[in-house]
């Protein structure tokens, strides 16, 4: 049995600020290597001597590391801020087409792929028996749905908040185009978006 304030985890070092390469490089092999009996899993449990990692860390050499870790870190962020930038831009540059279809066409088109999806009530297969409400409701979703190519925009963002704001405004961009094209639809795309916020 270890004890925890003896030896520091993998985990414990890139919280210290450590990289992978950096505790390959100073560090070398751990001084413990193991299984976590708390959990099953084939990867060992890497522990190092505290005592040794605090040794390392007042070293000019890991002060050498520590900062060109910290510049390639700025680096993948500027880059990530760039990527993310360029997919808003490209998101409002877009023009978003939307499918032209007469009222009675588009209709069937809703209850059917209503119906796809394994919606069943008033109204199964014909128009007769469904609200005009969700009618529109269904109307907006078969767009919406019509319309899933232009997700493709969002490749290449990972982070949580670049790709939530983008999406929020490829949302609103898609709802927006649909309302312009169907404005009878304007209300149930506004109501989505306000949902969606």
């Amino acid at each position: 049995m270890t004890d925890r304030t003896t030896f520091v985890s993998l985990a414990g070092l890139r919280e210290r600020g450590w990289t992978d390469p950096m505790v390959r490089d100073l560090l070398g092999e751990p001084d413990v290597r193991g299984r976590d009996p708390r959990r099953w899993s084939v990867a060992p449990v890497l522990l190092y001597r505290l005592a040794r990692v605090r040794a390392v860390e007042r070293t000019a050499e890991f002060g050498r590391c520590a900062a060109v870790s910290g510049r390639s870190s700025a680096a993948a962020e500027a880059g990530a801020e760039r990527r993310r930038r360029a997919v808003l831009a490209a998101i409002r540059a877009e023009p978003i087409e939307v499918p032209r279809l007469p009222a009675a066409e588009l209709e069937r088109r809703a209850v059917r792929h209503r119906h796809l999806l394994g919606a069943r009530g008033p109204g199964s297969g014909v128009t007769g028996g469904v609200a005009d409400g969700e009618l529109v409701r269904w109307q907006v979703s078969y767009l919406r749905q019509a319309l899933l190519r232009y997700e493709a925009l969002l490749d290449g963002l990972f982070g949580s908040t670049g790709r939530a704001e983008a999406e929020r405004l490829l949302r609103a961009r898609l709802y927006e185009a649909i309302a312009t094209a169907y404005p009878r639809l304007a209300r149930e795309c506004r109501r989505r978006m306000e949902a969606e916020r």
